[in-house]
């Protein structure tokens, strides 16, 4: 055997031992990027087929690979309809991750591998018929002849890429709605971060009955011998708990491992520690809106009653039945980005806050607890109000410096439920008007509902 065939021998033999080398570690010990990829893809699968009755194959290519990073590109699936679960690995192989199906709870990342844990809770939901009345005390729509509204509603530059629903109520009733192919009235989607307003929502339900405050302190046990004890519940609600938390999506940060590497998302949120004075420093955090969720649940000496009082405060007087909130792996509702709830749901909660709280003349919130919601969070700098929602609308490519509503003339009393990937709900009390327009529309594209709004309320003056 010559020189070079010696040469070309070891180095195959080199190569061949890197690749069995890579592919062990990545057995044994896969990157957490990786196992972030599966977590996501397995979640978000889970959900859309389980809850949302959706083909698990359009879920896959449409949802989780086409806008995401590359990497999601290589990861297959195999849902298991009778156990209920959805397992996700890179070609198949690497970095495995297995999400469950709980009835009324929706899905669960399971990261450990504790499948039986996660699978241990359920809730069984009386989910009534909705009534043959006319929305929102029943689904049915007589929609507006104004022609303006039609015009708005079929113009694909308005409606954004990746629309999915659209619903305008004006006045209490709906006047216009339209879906994207493949999807309808009936089909639940997903909030992202608009479940933070419902969430403060709930708060409010459990405030309401005297089991918490918003000045109340002192909110958690392993927070009792350190600064943290000083943590007031308006300083969750305001994004301005002073705690660690990197919001970013695109790498492996605290949000994507809270999300998809944590079993216990409220314990790894409030675990983290001071870095900024409490009350002075805004930042957007879904831990808080996590650990939001584990405070009111504690209120509840039964997890099981905790678990239903959504549903018992919120959802069913507002008649929601499409909606589903969903825990972690062990029990916590994730309220800052998992409610799926149809079109009409959505806009039953928009309406909810036009109204103050008020469903069918009763007062389901405390007495000026959505003015509360509304105002500035002192450290916010005007862009968010105290109890989760927004002041202005998405900034889409907006420079950080330009207010992000620049360009649009809307009504100074408008605000908004902002979620990812195009979720938004538009409440403006003076033209008695809510938007939602909810779709698969990433920041990069440049779309701004503002536009929408804006064409919306005029045609209704």
């Amino acid at each position: 055997m010559g020189f070079a065939a010696k040469i070309l021998k070891w180095m195959i033999i080199l190569v061949a031992a890197a690749v069995v080398a890579v592919a062990g570690w990545m057995l044994i010990a896969p990157p957490a990027l990786i196992l972030v990829g599966t977590g996501y893809a397995s979640k978000i699968v889970c959900s859309n087929v389980f809850v949302a009755g959706r083909d698990a194959d359009d879920v896959l290519v449409n949802d989780v690979q086409a806008p995401g990073h590359p990497v999601l590109r290589l990861i297959d699936i195999d849902v298991d309809r009778e156990a209920e679960t959805v397992s996700a690995a890179l070609f198949g192989i690497f970095g495995s991750s297995t999400s469950v199906y709980r009835a009324g709870l929706g899905c669960a990342v399971a990261p450990d591998g504790d499948i039986a844990t996660a699978k241990a809770a359920s809730l069984d939901v009386d989910r009534p018929a909705p009534l043959g009345a006319l929305w929102p005390l029943g689904n049915r729509v007589e929609p507006s002849q104004n022609p303006e509204i039609d015009a708005i509603l079929d113009d694909p530059q308005l409606t954004g890429p990746g629309m999915r629903a659209v619903v305008v109520v004006h006045d209490g009733r709906i006047v216009g709605e339209r879906y994207g192919e493949g999807f309808s009235a009936e089909t639940p989607l997903v909030g992202w971060s608009m479940t933070k307003t419902v969430n403060a929502a709930i708060a409010g339900t459990i405030i309401k009955v005297g089991n918490l405050d918003v000045a109340e302190r002192s909110l958690l046990e392993i927070w009792s011998s350190d600064n943290r004890d000083e943590i007031a519940l308006a300083d969750l609600m305001s994004m301005s708990s002073g705690l660690e938390f990197n919001e970013d999506y695109g790498d492996v940060t605290d949000v994507t491992r809270m999300l998809y590497l944590e079993p216990d998302m409220a314990a790894f949120a409030s675990d983290k520690p001071l870095v900024a004075a409490i009350g002075e420093h805004f930042n957007y955090s879904s831990g808080t809106a996590v650990v939001l969720s584990r405070i009111w649940q504690n209120m509840f000496d039964d997890p099981q009653e905790a678990l239903r009082w959504p549903h018992e405060a919120l959802f069913g007087p507002l008649g929601m039945t499409s909606a589903v909130l969903e825990t972690d792996a062990r029990g916590t509702y994730v309220g800052s980005s998992y409610l799926y709830a149809n079109a009409h749901d959505w806009a039953r909660f928009g309406q909810f806050l036009l109204q103050n709280g008020v469903w069918n003349g009763q007062l389901v919130l405390p007495s000026g607890f959505l003015e509360w919601m509304r105002e500035d969070a002192p450290a916010s700098d005007g862009d968010y109000g105290r109890g989760q929602l927004w002041l202005h609308g998405p900034r889409g490519t907006t420079p950080q410096d330009q207010h992000p509503d620049t360009g649009f003339t809307l009504p100074n009393d408008a605000y908004w439920l902002l979620g990812h990937d195009g979720q938004t709900t538009t409440v403006i009390p003076s033209e008695g008007l809510v938007v939602v327009r909810l779709g698969l529309t990433p920041s990069k594209l440049g779309y701004k509902p503002q536009a929408l709004v804006q064409a919306l309320a005029a045609a209704l003056k």
